[in-house]
């Protein structure tokens, strides 16, 4: 079974970034840490959404990167689609065997109980926007941050 990859993830915490930055924008080390990790993945990820038209790059001096089109208008299945390849959920490596009748029969059934279940991830993901996750993000900081007073 192939998996879903944790470039998602960080498309996602990128995208809620830069959501959250506003007209501003962020260079791919800022970005990097906040995920603790390495600002060249953190840069071929943000290529992938850039490809997708999801955000813009400007380099040099005062430039790095910005939403492309508002937080409001862009889904989880959106950075999902920009990051990941091929299928989530695969069928044997190897063709099963012909002569036993679960082998003759079980490929051609969990195609589509698998395509079923990636049908109903991608709407989920369809549901939420970037912007929807950005305002559960500060929802939970505040519920962790003590207001002084």
């Amino acid at each position: 079974m192939a998996g879903l990859s944790s470039r998602s993830a960080v498309a996602i915490h990128a995208l809620t970034m830069l959501a959250n930055r506003g007209e501003g924008s962020l260079t791919s080390a800022e970005i990097a840490d906040s995920l603790a990790s390495n600002p060249v993945l953190v840069r071929r990820i943000l290529g992938s959404l850039r490809n997708a038209g999801l955000v813009w790059s400007a380099e040099g001096r005062g430039g790095g990167w910005t939403l492309a089109r508002a937080a409001r208008d862009i889904t989880l299945h959106d950075a999902y689609a920009a990051v990941e390849e091929g299928r989530i959920l695969s069928g044997h490596a190897h063709p099963p065997s012909d002569v036993c009748e679960i082998g003759r029969n079980i490929g051609a059934l969990l195609e589509v109980e698998f395509r079923s279940a990636e049908r109903a991830m991608e709407e989920r993901l369809g549901r939420t926007t970037i912007a929807d996750l950005l305002q559960q993000v500060l929802a939970a900081e505040r519920e962790h941050t003590p207001v002084n007073r």
